[in-house]
């Protein structure tokens, strides 16, 4: 669609995802064995035809650039990009400071582009959606801004902006992150919140920004300023995500924030389900990413233990000899030594777990390794002694450390 340009928030530092974003921006976060958390949006957007996108970066984000630049990147083709745009300063010696300033710095991309509208998304939820079918929405309300939403639990809706809607998908209240969030009418028990995807009319936008620019009481934030100075106007409109139909699918409405580890950890947990509620494998809804050169996994017995490996992902180039693997995501690159046992945890790739380790309800960074013998998640009040362990007791091994040796 000619008309229209994307642009993805990907300069989130992630700081509740610590340590997997001590070294990286959230965005980069590796998911699912084969995939970083900023595929999914690009994704939403290649799979519906749009492919005039600008990816804005901030934080650490050298990993960022090394996976675009390997998996997303288009040449030779006429108004066809998918750009990293890196924080240029552009209005001065200062970083972003809030989403509506990372895209007023970057103005000047959008008057180039001459688009009619604009697609601003995030970039570190898990989820498909259609944008084609949101921009049909937003044309035909001849809304100004059109926010997508979705249907959340009350007592985790005050982490979102919470949205209320009249009859005709108009909405007629917003409040971020409120303290007391507002219920659905004749729904107690939710809250229909934002899920951070914006569809803007191109001058509406422009307008926006340069007067919250000049703002000095700002904080220059979609969900704090300009979509509350917005809503009076009577022309901003709600678009309910669980409408989105992917082909190929029935699970429709999956979405989730994966901002901190037990979200992190719950999600993979949610493709390893038996009936999964997110698929990794629709093919009339490909999921691109950078995938290496690599040969098949591995999977030997030992002459001292037979493998048993079940309700898991094993990703590429993964040598198992002789490990007993349970409810358990491997990356690329996973060596796993005989007679050792993994449970409930993620690996994100050329990690080397030595044998007779015992690992329970991990997240194991990158370039991991772990000396034969160890045991990790068994006895949480030691491991907090060593590690970093979640409130909800999943223990996380950052990237390059080498346990046991």
């Amino acid at each position: 669609m000619a008309g229209v340009l994307g642009m993805i928030l990907a300069g989130g530092e992630g700081s509740r995802l610590r340590p997997l974003t001590d070294s990286r921006t959230k965005p980069a976060v590796p998911f699912g064995g084969s995939y970083r958390l900023v595929d999914f949006a690009l994704n939403n957007f290649v799979n519906a035809d749009l492919m005039k996108i600008y990816v804005l970066t901030q934080f650490k984000s050298q990993s960022l650039y090394v996976h675009m630049k390997k998996g997303w990147n288009i040449t030779g083709i006429t108004d066809r990009f998918i750009d990293p745009i890196p924080a240029q300063m552009r209005m001065g010696k200062r970083w972003y400071d809030g989403t509506a300033d990372a895209i007023y710095q970057n103005i000047r991309f959008i008057e180039l582009a001459e688009p009619e509208q604009v697609c601003i998304f995030g970039s570190d939820h898990i989820y498909k959606m259609d944008v084609k079918q949101m921009l049909d929405y937003h044309k035909e309300k001849e809304a100004q801004l059109t926010v997508s939403a979705i249907r959340m639990p009350l007592h985790e809706a005050s982490a979102f902006g919470v949205i209320e809607v009249d009859a005709e998908g108009r909405m007629v209240g917003f409040e971020e992150k409120p303290a007391n969030p507002k219920s659905i009418p004749g729904d107690p028990e939710h809250a229909l919140v934002s899920m951070g995807n914006y569809v803007f009319e191109t001058d509406v936008l422009c307008r926006e920004l340069e007067e919250d620019a000049e703002n000095e009481n700002s904080s220059h934030d979609f969900g704090k300023d300009i979509i509350p100075k917005l809503v009076p106007q009577g022309k901003v409109f709600v678009y309910d995500f669980n409408t989105n139909v992917i082909p190929g699918e029935q699970n429709n409405g999956y979405w989730r924030d994966v901002g901190t580890i037990e979200s992190y950890w719950q999600a993979h947990m949610d493709l390893l389900s038996e009936d999964a509620p997110f698929s990794l494998y629709n093919r009339q809804w490909q999921l691109h990413t950078f995938y290496p050169p690599l040969p098949p996994a591995t999977v030997l017995d030992s002459e001292e233990c037979k493998v048993d490996i079940n309700n898991c992902m094993v990703s590429a180039g993964s040598y198992i000899r002789g490990a007993r693997i349970h409810k358990s995501v491997l990356g690329f690159r996973t060596n796993v030594d005989c007679c050792s046992t993994i449970s409930e945890s993620i690996i994100l790739g050329d990690v080397k777990i030595g044998a007779n380790c015992s690992i329970r309800r991990a997240i194991i960074d990158k370039n991991v390794m772990i000396a034969p013998g160890t045991v990790i998640g068994e006895d949480l009040e030691e491991d907090r002694k060593k590690y970093h362990v979640s409130d909800e007791g999943i223990v996380v091994i950052p990237k390059g450390a080498k346990i046991g040796y």
